[in-house]
């Protein structure tokens, strides 16, 4: 199989010591679970497709990127998973999706094209924006499909969606928000669905350098991921800038009348894709400290050791990523802290799911919001 041998070699997993810090680093092994990365970049460098490919264990792997951080040898681990989950893919091997695969479903009706969305009628009349064209591009996501896939769980990004637009509109900006936007291909990409990604690549980057937009700010740490690394090779002219709604914010945090607040204690939750993938540490930080009458506490691990949400690609929802959901908000409610704050939507869907537990739910109950809507309730 050449494309294993390109894959080891692109992602360094040649330099491989066999050390096994990999596997110690893993989340799952660490709460319980049998999975080892060694064992994966063993296999590559010997040559062992099928024990890779088609078996499915590669759909187990969080994508978190830890190891990647720990690893000596700069194995790109991570890397590794996306293109051999492509090779898995086109043996017909794919993971047991959650929800029955559904969201994947829609997420594929989107990249073919053939159905029309509603996909703008979260926005109300106090929101001030324009579907065609702009400097500024505001990336929504996924979040209405979140929001109408789980009712049950309380889901509620769309309300960090509406905040960034607000926030937007406070700065003096009317973004576009355009209602052919369709999605990024993130959770199809990493579960090795290269066709109809590369299929909603195209339209999106089409999309958003047709509006004129010289700058795109994104509030899904999956997006932004995939418009910033993925989506490198399709463009045809220089990209715009691209930022999360927190970079943007805390370039901008001075121009912005707030309130002072009663007292309220935060902390916080470092997505994978916006800390360990893309390095973004600092701003939600920064934005979160601006406010008045906020003190954000830290949790036992945060920053580039922050543990996982345990549900990033939609491959997996199993006993062990409960547990590290369980022990992440265990930690979050250890702080003090009232209110646990995302710079994500897909952590909140996966946290309020763990929320949802009838044994356990109010031992790790806790009230979830989006940085956006921080900011936009301290609002004079």
């Amino acid at each position: 199989m050449p494309e294993l041998a390109e894959a080891a070699l692109k992602t360094n997993a040649w330099a491989c010591y066999d050390c096994g810090k990999c596997t110690a680093t893993c989340p799952i092994p660490r709460i319980g679970g049998d999975y080892s990365p060694r064992k994966h970049v063993l296999a590559a460098n010997l040559g062992h497709g099928d024990d890779l490919v088609k078996n499915g264990s590669l759909f187990s792997c969080l994508t978190c990127g830890m190891c990647d951080r720990r690893c000596p040898a700069q194995v790109g681990y991570t890397a590794l998973v996306q293109k051999l989950r492509e090779l898995s893919y086109r043996e017909g091997v794919e993971p047991e999706c959650p929800h029955g695969g559904a969201l994947h479903s829609v997420m594929r009706m989107m990249a073919t094209g053939g159905t029309q969305q509603d996909r703008l009628r979260w926005l109300s009349d106090d929101l001030n924006t324009d579907p065609k064209a702009g400097q500024v591009f505001y990336w929504t996501g996924c979040t209405m499909y979140y929001d109408a896939f789980f009712p049950d769980f309380e889901i509620r990004t769309l309300e960090g969606t509406r905040a960034a637009v607000r926030l937007l509109n406070q700065l003096g900006v009317e973004p576009v928000v355009s209602p052919d936007e369709r999605c990024c291909g993130h959770d199809l990409l990493w579960n090795g669905d290269r066709k109809s990604f590369e299929l909603l690549a195209r339209h999106n980057i089409k999309l958003v350098t047709d509006s004129g937009a010289k700058l795109l700010v994104v509030s899904c740490a999956e997006c932004l991921r995939t418009w910033n690394i993925d989506y490198e090779p399709f463009f045809e002219s220089p990209p715009p800038r691209i930022m999360h709604i927190t970079e943007y914010l805390s370039e901008r945090m001075p121009e912005l009348k707030l309130k002072e607040n009663d007292g309220q204690k935060v902390t916080f939750q470092d997505p994978c894709r916006l800390g360990r993938h893309l390095g973004i540490y600092d701003p939600p930080r920064h934005v979160m400290k601006e406010l008045p009458g906020v003190e954000l506490v830290e949790m036992r691990r945060s920053g580039p050791g922050a543990m996982c949400c345990a549900g990033a690609t939609w491959s997996n929802c199993d006993r062990f990523a409960k547990r590290i959901q369980v022990e992440r908000l265990r930690e979050a409610r250890e702080t003090g802290a009232e209110v646990l704050v995302t710079a994500c939507p897909k952590c909140q869907v996966h946290f309020r799911c763990a929320m949802k537990d009838p044994k356990i739910g109010e031992e790790i109950l806790i009230e979830m919001r989006d940085v956006a809507e921080l900011v936009s309730d301290a609002l004079a």
